[in-house]
């Protein structure tokens, strides 16, 4: 059981309570870490342990990348009890994980597995819960645009040097002063929702938005050349979303397989839909959010989707 220090510092209780109903249903190991070297270590010698992870979608993300790194995604199944506001717990939220405590730790202790899919790009990085490739203005692309309502408000913006670091890597809070478990600017939820909402802001006008000249390729398909700006592009693995964002596919063979990418115009032209297995992105150095982690510059990077690549305990039924 690793519990990300910021859920024990800003919701103790719904801890305590996870710990309580963990503890009373298996037998189970506490894990406190206070760092990223820390964390990384307790993961290390977890033995034949289920990990169960105790936080918001950061802490998720943190487990899954390190056991990737390991290449041991596909042989440990995992185990997630969200504890954090809502926005930070909304990629969770969106897979399917209960985001009340008690509901969450039953299904840790009677849920079942079900087989996820993700997105790898060329630099070995991943996706769990969609991608979105933001443009025009700078506040834009660096994640704290416009907000949108219906979802999660933005925090107080912050310079390009907290929220990108070097170039083509993402940057997912581990360096610089700030504390290594601070939740990005939004969500995976959020950032689809820019995407999908043209408008943005409390009154009714169509914000505008420059374009970005990128070529979009699917599958070997171009979607979008550099002759025509795009306003930005989503893609999430499993083929489907939902109005909670991204969720799993019903099943093999349903396309969930498959990713689904969206392409949209400036000025509300109808967005290009399909599916694919592979997609390419290329164009003047551009910025991407790949659920809470914002990377780049890049001039070119591919996402393809790995089919059940990890497990994931949820509700049965």
């Amino acid at each position: 059981m690793v519990i990300d220090p910021v859920a024990r510092s800003t919701d103790g209780e719904s801890v305590r309570i996870a710990k309580d109903v963990l503890c009373a249903g298996a037998g189970a190991k506490i894990c406190l870490p206070e760092g990223p070297e820390e964390f990384a270590r307790m993961l290390a010698r977890r033995g034949h342990r289920r990990p169960v992870v105790i936080g918001d979608d950061r802490t998720l993300l943190r487990v899954v990348g390190l056991l990737h790194k390991e290449r041991e995604l596909a042989a440990v199944p995992l185990s997630m009890v969200p504890v954090g506001a809502p926005a930070a717990v909304a990629l969770s939220r969106a897979l399917g994980v209960p985001t009340d405590t008690v509901a969450a730790a039953r299904a840790v202790l009677d849920g079942g597995e079900r087989p996820m899919d993700l997105l790898t790009d060329d630099s070995d990085g991943i996706v769990l819960g969609g991608l979105r490739i933001p443009c025009g203005s700078e506040a834009t692309r660096l994640g704290h645009g416009a907000y949108v309502p219906g979802t999660a408000p933005p925090p107080a913006p912050v310079g390009p040097a907290d929220a990108l670091g070097g170039r083509g890597g993402p940057v997912d809070g581990l360096d610089g002063p700030r504390p290594w478990w601070k939740p990005a600017a939004r969500t995976a939820r959020t950032a689809l929702a820019l995407l999908a909402a043209p408008a943005a802001g409390l009154g009714a006008r169509r914000a505008r938005v420059p374009g970005q000249r990128l070529r979009i390729e699917a599958d070997g398909v171009l979607l979008a050349d550099l002759d025509r700006p795009v306003r930005g592009v989503s893609v999430v693995p499993g083929g489907q979303t939902g109005a909670d964002g991204p969720r799993p596919g019903a099943g093999a063979g349903d396309g969930r397989e498959l990713a689904e990418v969206v392409v949209h115009w400036p000025g509300g032209a109808r967005p290009v839909r399909t599916r694919a297995r592979a997609v390419t992105v290329s164009g003047a150095d551009f910025h991407y959010r790949a659920d809470a982690v914002v990377g780049g510059p890049v001039r070119t990077r591919t996402w393809t989707v790995q089919p059940a690549a990890w497990r994931l305990q949820l509700p049965r039924g």
